[in-house]
């Protein structure tokens, strides 16, 4: 019944919402901290990829650089 779900919004954001999102971004948390939360987003992300794959073999472990 739900076979032909899309999302519409998401072909309607250009550079103008993009760079709006990001200046708030850096209004919100600095300029020193979105580096180490862009980091732990693409972690997540990779984490969440493995696991819907299943690959839950031998994963190397990242180092974590504390500041």
């Amino acid at each position: 019944m739900m076979e032909n779900v899309t999302l519409a919004f998401i072909g309607g954001i250009g550079m103008t919402e993009i760079l709006v999102i990001a200046g708030v971004g850096l209004l919100l948390f600095g300029a020193n901290k979105l580096p180490e939360l862009g980091r732990g987003l693409a972690r997540g992300i990779k984490e969440f990829r493995d696991g819907v794959k299943g690959d839950s073999e031998t994963k190397e472990k990242e180092p974590e650089t504390k500041k």
